[in-house]
């Protein structure tokens, strides 16, 4: 037995559903072997070859909370881009932003109109006046982490095991028995990365503190739960202390809102009355428009444009060529003024609820030792009876093989979830109806295995 399941039963409902696949989507798989002719790994990034599926599904287009694959099959989506179309594909009010913006120019490396009320449109929503702008949130904690050091004159960062902050590069280290290291999957790295980052485990206080007094962390980057190994949360009172901790010791807190940003019109961090001293966002400010923002508390923002004035001349490292382009900015500002709406987020909240309620029941129906927790609009079912309280117990619990198995009877039934882990999301044009079919297939796949 495996996580409460048969093994035998899933290795089987594996191979039924692997057949099937390759039965259904036969454009799918010529276009495959087509672009495999020119593409490293056969796929734009080699990641999306990292699906349940034996070969990439190939996506023709994509409104609302469905899309539509070559093979003209359609499917609910609860994926959604992995929160970068988190509030749907192409959103009627984006679409003709960009559309208007089209014909008006993409980039001019200069500010569009759109760029004054998209800062102060942020500023209201997240609580920090000053606001800057990236193409994505891997540039834009990279940025951040720039500006805090050169502000602090500290040279650390300090990370949760298990976290995810897109591609920058010092976060990908990790507690192995208990002592950092560098990922091992981590290509082409030349630099020791244990040199300036330290990793400690999440809702781990003790660890935190021993951690900040030795002086040097210029600040903690963090999610304020941590999203893609699965979720966990944190524990009552811990962000409360953490942020009393991290100030004490000088150090400055940076929440990446990127997933958390389900958690409601301001974040988890507004949401749940944390003050942090700068914050980012990427993938679903735009709509699903590749851009990212991050804002800093008055006092930082002094702090950082004093340490920009104080450099010699010449580039900063900070900022790329497309940062803030006119297409982006129109896109974020039909985004957060006609999208991202309280309205939006409301029916988004219920029918998560419903949707984790759902799950539950049948989770206890075929008696499995698994859990689901919810964030805002984002819900996740876990392989172990109570929830993970850090990166390790997260990690120990996954199981992509099971994941895989699930996840592919999902998809052959119309139904697509995030890979990598057991991800849903709902968005303001999912249905009542698109929650009680993932439901019910769900329940199936769970029949099917037990």
């Amino acid at each position: 037995m495996r996580t409460g399941l048969d093994w035998q039963r899933v290795q089987a409902l594996v191979a039924a559903e692997r057949a099937s696949y390759i039965t259904r989507n036969p454009e799918s798989a010529r276009l495959a072997g087509q672009a495999a002719q020119h593409l490293l790994f056969g796929v734009p990034m080699h990641w999306m070859n990292d699906w349940s599926t034996p070969f990439p599904l190939t996506v023709r287009d994509a409104s609302g909370a469905r899309f539509r694959d070559a093979d003209d099959h359609e499917y609910i989506d609860f994926c959604l881009g992995d929160t970068g179309a988190m509030f749907g594909h192409a959103p009627l009010a984006v679409a003709t932003a960009i559309a208007r913006q089209s014909a008006r120019g993409y980039t001019a490396m200069l500010p569009s109109e759109d760029a004054g009320p998209v800062a102060a449109e942020l500023a209201r929503r997240f609580g920090l006046p000053y606001w800057q702008f990236a193409l994505s949130a891997s540039d834009a904690n990279r940025f951040v982490l720039r500006w805090l050091r050169a502000a602090t004159g500290r040279s650390k960062v300090l990370v949760f095991n298990g976290c995810y902050h897109g591609t920058v590069d010092d976060v990908f280290v990790d507690l192995v028995g208990g002592v950092p290291m560098q990922r091992d999957s981590l290509l082409g790295q030349v630099h020791t990365l244990t040199d300036h980052t330290v990793v400690v485990e999440f809702n781990d206080l003790p660890a935190l503190e021993a951690a900040l007094k030795q002086g040097d962390i210029a600040c903690v980057l963090a999610e304020p739960v941590m999203t893609n190994i699965g979720m966990v949360l944190p524990q009552p009172g811990y962000w409360e202390a953490a942020q009393q901790l991290i100030k004490r010791h000088g150090a400055l807190l940076v929440i990446d809102e990127t997933h958390t940003i389900s958690s409601g019109m301001g974040g988890y961090a507004r949401a749940h009355g944390m003050t942090p001293d700068a914050l980012v966002v990427g993938k679903p400010i735009g709509g699903g428009i590749p851009c990212a923002v991050y804002g800093f508390t008055e006092e930082v923002a002094h702090r950082v444009e004093h340490a920009k004035r104080s450099a010699p001349p010449g580039h900063s490292g900070i900022g790329t060529t497309l940062s803030a382009n006119m297409f982006a900015m129109a896109a974020m500002r039909a985004n957060l003024k006609q999208v991202m709406t309280e309205a939006a987020y409301q029916h988004m909240f219920a029918l998560a609820s419903q949707l984790a309620d759902g799950l539950r029941a049948s989770i206890a129906r075929h008696q499995l030792p698994w859990c689901v927790t919810q964030v805002g609009a984002r819900t996740e079912f876990q392989f172990s009876a109570a929830a993970p309280r850090n990166g390790s117990e997260a990690g120990a619990i996954m199981d992509s093989e099971l994941e895989q198995a699930i996840h592919l009877y999902l998809l052959n039934r119309g139904l697509l979830i995030t890979p990598f882990h057991n991800m849903l999301l709902v968005c303001p044009a999912t249905t009542d109806a698109d929650v009680s079919a993932l439901v019910i297939a769900f329940d199936a796949v769970l029949r099917e295995l037990v």
